[in-house]
């Protein structure tokens, strides 16, 4: 279970005041997050424009280090080095522990493909699909909660058995009908509601590192 009085969670509810009436979705979404790293699966993220760079930086921030040391596993150290000293040392030294997670705005000649021969609101959905197994999570990001392309791959995402989790703006749109958890936060505007987006999952982010490693 995720530790409600964690100290990272304070320091976000400290920072960012207004966050208290959203403190039970945070911790609801953390306890999400950390039950399916433990296990072994993976995040999947998407969002558009702002939301859809949001996406980026979640999965960059759990695919490498972010504040804390993250070694990878000495047997793997020893079966580079010994495959090449030389490059396999570099790559133990250098190479980082990291969460399986998944930016679903990419891939380029996929996105086009599908939009253009088959529907262009369906290229995240698609890729829950292909992605997608039970016990992962899909992470939607919309600050209305209506982007009918993350609605529609957070359904794909309930109906193969992942979790599904969103960050949206006030009331959580048609995202929040379809999610474990939502965190809705109190604001209206686009730009005020990314605003506040950055702070939290900055601070999932450290809460699966420090629940890892």
């Amino acid at each position: 279970m995720c530790d409600t009085d964690h100290a990272i969670f304070r320091r976000l509810l400290e920072r960012c005041p207004e966050l208290e009436a959203v403190k039970d979705e945070i911790i609801k979404t953390a306890e999400i997050l950390k039950k399916a790293v433990l296990n072994g699966n993976k995040i999947l993220v998407a969002g558009n424009g702002g939301s859809a760079a949001d996406a980026d930086h979640i999965t960059a921030e759990l695919l490498k280090s972010f504040c804390k040391k993250r070694p990878i596993d000495e047997k793997l150290k020893d079966v580079l080095v010994k495959l090449d000293r030389d490059a396999g040392a570099d790559l133990a030294e250098k190479l980082q522990g990291g969460i399986e997670a998944i930016s679903l705005t990419h891939h380029t000649a996929l996105s086009t493909a599908f939009g253009n021969d088959v529907d262009p609101s369906l290229v995240f959905a698609q890729q829950c699909n292909v992605f997608g197994k039970e016990g992962d999570v899909f992470w939607g990001i919309s600050t209305s909660g209506n982007a009918m392309n993350v609605y529609k791959a957070a359904l794909v995402a309930k109906a193969r058995g992942l979790k599904t989790i969103a960050m949206t703006g006030r009331g959580g749109g048609k995202l929040k009908t379809v999610s474990d958890a939502c965190i809705a936060v109190p604001r209206d505007e686009t730009y005020e509601v990314q605003e506040l987006h950055l702070p939290i999952y900055h601070a999932l982010c450290l809460y699966l590192e420090d629940s890892l490693w």
